[in-house]
């Protein structure tokens, strides 16, 4: 019983981590993740005014966009699932929101980005428009925000033209980013940069050219064919402007994803081998333990077809005894898997118990490896020569 409860165990952990892999596989991101590069080119400072900065990757970005096969070229502080961990969210207010009693100050995530960011990677502006040309230093201070904090702070669906301003207090360590309200210009669909199925994101959006405050440096190229074919021009560009510009990790988003997943898949292929070996545990001992049965029950067997039993029905009778041992490990691997994951939950607060299907599925499994275990002992008690069992002592 305890091998076919330890089984249990770890074949639904398997099942469940394969239903999760493939859950994440099949996310819908909303990218164009095969056709778009991201590259990461860090802010080189040292020695730069905040507009030498600026006006570095503006010439750059533009260069890029002439180059043949490039369809939307952008600049931001940070590219989906590459810069997994690293967003900071600060706490902001906006006008014409009447907070509730005890409701906490809301909070959202910081990025600066290019004109055509948010076309670069295959993303629609929602409502409003794009930043352009147009909102730069010494113009007036504007922000894009994401579709949940539109719907969040503004459920009427009024976010446009209104307000949005940083009210964290650590703003007063992070010097350059510009305190000012914001007016929304546009409201664009959640970027999700670190979960590969996309989670409600509050997210408010710069200007790159109206920020001295900008941080990360990525680069993200929408390509109308193999955008591998545009690393080395790229790099070329960035090296000609500035020879000490680094430029590196080039990669599509689908590499960035398959790269965030590889762990996924390494546990699925862990947690399988550890279920196969258990599994083949379960089985040797569900036969040996119905095999050593059947030898001491010789006797018995063969009074029982001398008395007319059919060979059929001792078959049946073994491999139900052996279904029988299998349902009592599922019963008992069911309990202790629900009080190790209600335990393992005291310590790890988002733990999720696995659902119907794994659980479902890995007690098919057991069960049908029960009774195929069960059919070589089966097959022997129906076997039994009666005249040499009715002689056996």
């Amino acid at each position: 019983l305890i091998q076919i409860a330890a089984s249990f165990v770890l074949v639904a952990a398997a099942g469940a981590t394969v239903k999760t892999l493939l859950a994440l596989e099949a996310a819908r991101t909303g990218f164009d993740t095969q056709h778009v590069l991201a590259v990461n080119v860090p802010v080189m400072r040292e020695g730069k005014t905040p507009q030498q900065v600026v006006d570095y990757y503006r010439e750059a970005t533009r260069q890029i966009r002439e180059l043949p096969g490039v369809q939307n070229v952008a600049v931001g502080s940070s590219a989906p699932w590459r810069d997994r961990g690293d967003n900071f969210a600060l706490q902001f207010s906006v006008d014409g929101h009447v907070p509730a009693a005890g409701e906490e100050q809301p909070r959202a995530g910081f990025q600066v980005v290019t004109p055509a960011f948010f076309a670069s990677l295959g993303l629609p502006v929602l409502e409003g428009r794009d930043f352009n040309d147009a909102d730069r230093h010494g113009s007036e201070p504007v922000a894009i925000v994401s579709e949940s904090l539109a719907r969040q702070m503004f459920p009427k669906g009024d976010a446009l033209n209104h307000h949005v301003l940083w009210t964290d207090p650590l703003l007063r360590f992070v010097p350059g980013l510009n305190p000012q309200p914001r007016r929304i210009v546009g409201v664009v669909p959640d970027i999700d940069n670190t979960n590969l199925e996309s989670r409600p994101t509050i997210t408010v959006y710069h200007p790159f050219d109206q920020e001295q405050f900008f941080v990360g440096g990525r680069l993200v190229v929408h390509a109308g064919s193999d955008p591998h074919a545009l690393v080395k021009p790229i790099t070329a560009i960035m090296r000609k402007l500035s020879a000490d510009q680094p430029v590196e990790h080039a990669a599509t988003l689908e590499d960035i994803r398959a790269e965030v997943l590889s762990s996924d898949r390494l546990n699925v292929k862990v947690s399988g081998v550890f279920a196969g070996v258990a599994l083949l545990i379960a089985v040797v001992g569900v036969a040996g333990v119905l095999a050593f049965s059947v030898s001491g029950r010789t006797r018995e067997f063969g009074i029982r077809l001398a008395v007319g039993s059919q060979p059929r029905q001792l078959l049946i009778r073994v491999v139900a005894e052996g279904a029988a041992m299998a349902l009592g490990g599922l019963a008992l691997g069911f309990a202790s898997g629900f009080w190790l994951a209600q335990l393992a939950g005291t310590f790890l607060g988002d733990l999720k118990m696995p659902g119907v299907l794994p659980v479902a599925g890995s007690a098919l499994v057991l069960l049908l490896a029960a009774v195929i275990a069960s059919a070589i002992p089966a097959a022997r008690a129906a076997r039994v020569d009666v005249m040499q069992a009715l002689r056996t002592e």
